[in-house]
């Protein structure tokens, strides 16, 4: 109920992924007055929507700390909840990202040992799947070297069950590849990732720059929620500049209309590719249960392909795993830590 566009870019968007997707269910939370008209519309789908009734709304402007306090009795709540008492094998908005994490954390908790969770994302790469991913994207700008090492593990696991590779390669974000490059927690956590890459299931390639998060170098890329979004928000924005100048170029004269015209079908693959709407999806790691957060402002395009996310996390059952990975990952990051005597270095 709380997206930018409206509950009518979610109910389109729920229509797309149960068109393309005929074992999904869905339990839409909101406003049962103006949801009914919308879903009136498509009279096949209803024997696989549920309808929850939500009076309240949290929007963009609403402070997470008081939607932690008064939250109850939202279709933002009641999502959660659903996944909380079992209704539900995931959830998904495009509300207010951080009264969502607020609200998941107080309803889900945090998976045993982990300090803070983390928003993971899809981005397009020059790895044959397509995408990398990449954490912490906007959960805390804060993250310690213990942290660093739990993103990576989830990390890990994300790209595992979400892009299908058995040993994902982890690089941890810096300002150079040398290894006496960067702040203390860096160079502490690129030491933990050393020793705990085998417990934990994935390679460690070492320091990645930000000319890397698009490469085949690596598949996870871990930095902090500060740089994480900084980078998202800023590729996004390159991604649409760029197709803006193409579109541009393409119309200035009567031979580039031309050209253009010749190019359609590369230039529709090519936006295609870098469009946002098509990964968008940003994950919740850490919690006990899955939480999956659409950009604010997408539409019916962009709602099915985080619904389509979804659904592939929850078939794969990821987050019944991490837990596992996260505590070897942890016990092994700690002894790489430990000198010969036993004393932490």
């Amino acid at each position: 109920m709380g997206g930018d566009r409206g509950p009518a870019a979610v109910v389109a968007g729920l229509v797309v992924s149960a068109q393309d997707d005929p074992g999904l269910e869905f339990i839409l939370h909101g406003d049962e007055a103006v949801l009914k008209p919308l879903l009136a519309a498509h009279p096949d789908l209803g024997p696989r929507i549920t309808l929850s009734h939500a009076p309240r709304i949290v929007t963009m402007s609403d402070k997470p700390s008081q939607v932690m306090r008064h939250g109850d009795g939202t279709s933002m709540w009641g999502c959660i909840d659903s996944v909380r008492n079992g209704e539900a094998a995931v959830a998904v908005s495009c509300g207010n990202t951080g009264a969502l994490m607020a609200v998941s954390m107080i309803r889900l908790r945090k998976i045993a040992g982990v300090n803070r969770p983390a928003i993971a994302c899809l981005w397009p790469s020059r790895n044959p799947g397509g995408f990398n991913v990449m954490l912490d994207v906007g959960a805390d700008i804060r993250a310690e070297a213990e942290d660093l090492l739990q993103y990576a593990t989830m990390g890990a696991a994300y790209a595992r069950n979400g892009l299908n590779l058995s040993r994902p390669r982890v690089g941890l974000l810096n300002v150079g590849t040398e290894e006496h490059k960067g702040r203390a927690e860096l160079k502490v956590a690129h030491d933990r990732m050393t020793v705990a890459q085998e417990a934990a299931g994935f390679e460690f390639v070492g320091f990645v720059e930000g000319g890397d998060i698009p490469s085949n170098r690596v598949d996870v890329i871990v930095t902090d929620g500060f740089t994480g979004n900084i980078a998202l928000k800023t590729g996004e924005g390159t991604a649409k500049l760029v197709l803006d100048l193409l579109r541009g170029a393409f119309m200035g004269s009567a031979l580039s209309k031309l050209a253009g015209l010749m190019m359609r079908g590369a230039l529709r693959a090519m936006a295609s590719r870098v469009d946002p709407r098509q990964v968008n999806g940003g994950v919740f790691l850490g919690l006990n249960g899955t939480v999956v957060k659409s950009h604010g402002s997408a539409d019916a395009t962009g709602i099915a392909s985080a619904i389509r996310l979804a659904a592939q996390l929850a078939r794969s059952g990821f987050n019944d795993r991490l837990a596992a990975r996260l505590a070897s990952a942890e016990a092994a990051g700690q002894d790489g830590i430990t000198g010969k005597s036993g004393e932490k270095e």
